[in-house]
């Protein structure tokens, strides 16, 4: 795992722990895993929350021998902007991944493949804030916005942060089976695989980012009232802009559609209320904007794989009153 100045404390160590918590079920063997963290000098290297972890190998180091590399992965941060101008890492990549049998990135690490040339004709996912970046910076990288990870030949890429897990746990399922992959994700208390992707996450954070006055009112309006008729000719009237004006500004600030980002609100706004209302899934539907439980369904299967009563299920904070007729209060 390549580590550098700002990197994100849990790129690192959330993959990392995973790939280790397999020797846990390989007691009378070896550790199916020898991890290294590397940067350019051994020694402690500083994340972006202050803490340090430590590389026990150097880039000098591991050029010395390149036959001990299996997979090259490398972690995002905050440092990422100053890591695409790091000249010694860029070259270190260069060399070392085509000796490598997989290479693979968490979060914005993708960029820093990318800057070495190392995604060009690939499709490949990195952070969702991010993607635009991607996608402008490196026009030969076929940029999957929703995906928790890509594989694309021997390269990996995940979204943000967390997602590193889940790109480790694939690494795992790919080297030693399901069942040893299930293992680790049932000790790890995780999903064996995560429903959705990365969007299902978004929409009050693409809010939040937003820089055009009128783009930013728009978005709080969706948010507020998605159970509205939102349409692009309606949006952009409100807004004082021509449909496709309003449409270039939105996607410019966004990374989406209007219409993309409209559904992302309403299913933001149903889970909201399937986890905590009462309400009938069909009187739901209506109220966030989806005219009928069917149109819900579809939305939801395609943000997060699953559908509305699907979700409830898993998700509901309140009891639901059948089983209370049923079996009464616990």
């Amino acid at each position: 795992m390549i580590a550098y100045p700002g990197v994100h404390t849990l790129d690192v160590v959330g993959p990392l722990e995973i790939l280790a918590t397999t020797a846990y079920f390989a007691p009378d063997g070896p550790p199916p895993y020898d991890i290294a963290i590397v940067a350019e000098s051994a020694g402690p290297v500083t994340a972006s929350s202050g803490l340090t972890v430590t590389a026990s190998l150097s880039f000098k180091d591991v050029l010395n021998d390149l036959t001990d590399v299996d997979t090259l992965m490398i972690a995002g941060g905050h440092g990422t902007s100053q890591a695409l101008k790091d000249r010694a890492l860029l070259e270190f990549l260069k060399i070392v991944a085509p000796k490598a049998r997989r290479v693979a990135s968490i979060c914005t690490g993708a960029l820093v493949l990318a800057e070495a040339g190392l995604l060009e004709g690939k499709r490949a996912s990195t952070h969702w804030f991010w993607c635009p970046k991607l996608e402008s910076g490196y026009p030969g990288v076929e940029v999957d916005r929703d995906a928790i990870y890509v594989r694309d030949g021997n390269i990996w890429t995940s979204a943000g942060v967390t997602s590193g897990m889940d790109l480790a746990l694939a690494l795992v399922e790919d080297d030693l089976g399901h069942e040893a992959a299930l293992q680790v994700a049932r000790f790890s208390v995780m999903y064996m695989m995560r429903s959705g992707g990365q969007s299902q996450f978004s929409a009050h954070l693409v809010a939040q980012r937003a820089d055009d006055p009128a783009i930013n009112a728009t978005l709080e309006l969706i948010l507020a009232h998605p159970g509205d008729p939102l349409t692009v000719t309606s949006l952009a009237a409100r807004a004082g802009l021509s449909e496709r004006t309003f449409a270039r500004r939105f996607k410019n600030e966004t990374g989406l559609t209007p219409a993309a980002y409209v559904e992302t609100a309403r299913v933001q706004a149903a889970r909201i209320a399937l986890e905590t209302s009462a309400e009938g899934v069909e009187q739901i539907a209506i109220s966030a904007g989806f005219t009928n439980a069917e149109r819900m369904r579809r939305a939801f299967q395609r943000h997060l794989g699953i559908s509305a009563s699907e979700y409830r299920d898993r998700f509901r904070r309140i009891p639901d009153p059948q089983a209370l007729i049923r079996d009464g209060p616990q």
